[in-house]
């Protein structure tokens, strides 16, 4: 039987890592003029990059928040299925 471990402690070094990581972000979202540029210099590279490292580790991945979600899948059609699914909800929604 294996001993629980805790949280792990994150050093200075990491915690100031993690603060850049995010303030830099936050400046390149807002040098953004509007969704689509948004999209293009921001969100997709930051998606990309996440894809390949979880591919590369056989990870299906699925966040969800209270304002967003944010599903893999292990297969494009699986994709354009959920795309589909949440269009149509919103779609439903809204009407």
């Amino acid at each position: 039987m294996s001993a629980k471990r805790g949280p792990t402690r994150q050093s200075e070094k990491d915690r100031k890592s993690e603060k850049d990581l995010t303030r830099d972000l936050i400046k390149r979202m807002d040098d953004c003029p509007n969704a689509e540029a948004l999209n293009a210099r921001v969100l997709m590279p930051f998606m990309a990059a996440l894809e390949d490292v979880c591919a590369a580790r056989g990870y299906v991945l699925n966040v969800y928040g209270e304002a967003a979600n944010l599903v893999f899948t292990g297969d494009a059609d699986d994709a354009e299925q959920i795309y589909q699914l949440v269009e149509g909800y919103l779609d439903a929604k809204d009407g």
